[in-house]
């Protein structure tokens, strides 16, 4: 099917997320980049934000030569652009843009979107400048760049160029290319809706209702009314219009009236992936350090036959299904069925002070310790103690990790990179050391933690409310069960207590297995991580920009 597709020469593509790790966004464009560089050798070309100016970003190695003479014609143009190459796997260009001289410029901006696009801006607050201004600057490179190529010959009338804007963050330029370069295809991705996530995080019930929510009226009563604006103008204008699963799409059908072109599910790059004995050493590692900081913490002499679970992600308590979480294990403490202990990690970023001194003593002198330490439930000070939801949740059903309990929960309220200064290994060295991964989100476009985990082979638990569990049921062509590597729970606005349930069930299951059938578990869990690698999703991008492509030459009667 995908011979006869328009390819591009060139893609632009802009997030907030490139060179800028701040959430999935980053591991969708950084993962797709080395599939992308393959087929485009540096005719690819991410936009991020410039705003490392004391620090440099980890995540970019500036390089002066590259498209060394249009870096000159930016700065005669008064662009302040840095060149140089993101460093994730591929390595491709990176353009980073300083977005700052254009808040001058902002109500002149704001009015040209509004006669244009009848964009309202007047609501603004919190981000939406910010993003705007930096999604304004990302088009004037683009522009800057492809004005430039034309100027020297290198695009020619018959050149097919995509720009490609990822989140409402980056719909204005989105616009801007629309109505300046017509000749340019544009593709925007909705990631989640603002307007959807809002709904949810709000405790309203979002999928019972959603046929009834009105976009635009619900946008003004959760005072999001600039934000819902701008993503869905851009849906309605951009040329294709994309979003990341079946469950998303069917949320921008309702709440932004626009249904999708094409769905892009979210891929994954598994190069990195430890093979063979360094996974078993690795694997190994995880579990040995998991065990030796609760032993520290909880008083303990857990051995590794005790079942490592967690949950992790961002810090919304109820879109990601945390309290789910802590529900299900609250109750596994009382279940007959469960045949051996259970570690319970909840790894999410709270408001972190510092990693625990008495927690790093401890650690530091090795042995074993017969009493734990005082609040054995977290390893780091947070700042904000007494209204952590976790720990409210915990204190709530008096769970305190006491000696006699089966289940013990630890919560790790820091991002795991390896310098947290207690478990001092990253998220994916950590992952590997799980027997089951639970993630029962109620509001989760995609949700790549679930497919990070079966890429470790280890099984796990989310809901067909998540992108990802939709797919994988689809896989399956049924629910998926513990022993398909995915379980998949079908979740509600009002099922919470069957959801846990059905967690605490899936884990006393699971401590009830044989090695052979727990190695069945983990090998289906990779199988399934294998179909959807980006070598598999990025025939869905390739349609998406054919068309774009076909639309811009419509626009600019180019033959086809």
């Amino acid at each position: 099917m995908g011979n006869s597709y328009l390819r591009p020469d060139y893609i632009f593509e802009s997030s907030w997320e490139v060179c800028n790790k701040v959430g999935g966004i980053y591991t969708v464009l950084s993962s797709r980049a080395k599939t992308l560089q393959d087929e485009m050798k540096d005719r690819i070309i991410f936009i991020g934000p410039d705003f490392w100016k004391e620090n440099e970003s980890p995540y970019f190695k500036e390089d002066a030569s590259l498209l060394a003479e249009w870096q000159w014609a930016a700065k005669e143009q008064g662009l302040k652009v840095r060149v140089g190459r993101w460093t994730v796997p591929g390595e491709p260009i990176a353009v980073l843009v300083d977005f700052n001289p254009y808040f001058e410029q902002k109500n002149e901006i704001y009015g040209w979107l509004w006669e244009n696009y009848q964009v309202d801006s007047l609501h603004a607050y919190g981000d939406y400048d910010e993003a705007s201004m930096f999604s304004y600057a990302a088009a004037l490179v683009v522009e800057s760049y492809f004005n430039f190529a034309v100027e020297r010959g290198v695009f020619t009338h018959a050149t097919k160029v995509v720009y490609h804007a990822n989140e409402w963050m980056c719909g204005l330029g989105a616009l801007y290319i629309n109505n300046k370069l017509p000749q340019v295809g544009t593709v925007f991705t909705t990631h989640a809706t603002s307007i959807g996530r809002s709904i949810a995080g709000n405790q309203k019930p979002l999928y019972d209702y959603l046929f009834a929510y009105h976009g635009d009226q619900m946008a003004e009563e959760l005072n999001m009314q600039s934000k819902h604006s701008i993503e869905k103008q851009t849906a309605w204008h951009v040329d294709c219009f994309t979003t990341v699963s079946d469950i998303t799409a069917n949320e921008c059908k309702e709440l932004l009236d626009k249904p999708v072109d094409v769905v892009l599910p979210n891929g994954f790059d598994n190069s990195f992936v430890p093979k063979g004995a360094t996974f078993t050493r690795k694997r190994n590692a995880a579990r040995r350090r998991l065990l030796e900081v609760a032993n520290a913490l909880l008083g303990e002499s857990l051995d590794d036959e005790t079942i490592i679970v967690s949950t992790s992600g961002r810090y919304e308590f109820r879109n990601k299904g945390i309290d789910v979480f802590v529900e299900a294990m609250n109750r596994l403490l009382r279940d007959r069925d469960l045949k051996k202990k259970v570690l319970a990690f909840i790894e999410v970023p709270g408001w972190v002070g510092e990693p625990r001194k008495d927690l790093q003593e401890r650690l530091k002198k090795g042995g074993q310790y017969d009493c734990p330490l005082d609040v054995p439930q977290v390893t780091h000070w947070l700042h904000n103690m007494s209204h952590d939801n976790v720990l409210g949740m915990m204190k709530y059903y008096d769970m305190h990790n006491r000696k006699e309990d089966q289940v013990k929960v630890i919560f790790l309220p820091c991002y795991l990179d390896g310098k947290d200064g207690i478990l001092n290994m990253s998220y994916y060295d950590v992952v590997l050391g799980n027997d089951l991964c639970i993630y029962p989100s109620y509001y989760e476009p995609w949700g790549y933690t679930p497919l990070e985990a079966v890429a470790f082979k280890v099984p796990c638990i989310t809901t067909d409310l998540a992108g990802f569990g939709l797919w994988a049921n689809k896989e399956f062509g049924h629910m998926g069960t513990l022993k398909d590597g995915v379980k998949v729970i079908h979740r509600t606005d009002y099922n919470y207590s069957e959801v846990a349930d059905s967690i605490k069930d899936t884990v006393a299951d699971f401590s009830n297995m044989s090695k052979k059938e727990i190695d069945e578990c983990r090998k289906k869990a990779d199988a399934l991580s294998k179909k959807a690698l980006w070598s598999e999703f990025i025939a869905y991008y390739h349609q998406a920009y054919d068309i774009a492509l076909r639309k811009a030459m419509q626009r600019t009667n180019t033959p086809q």
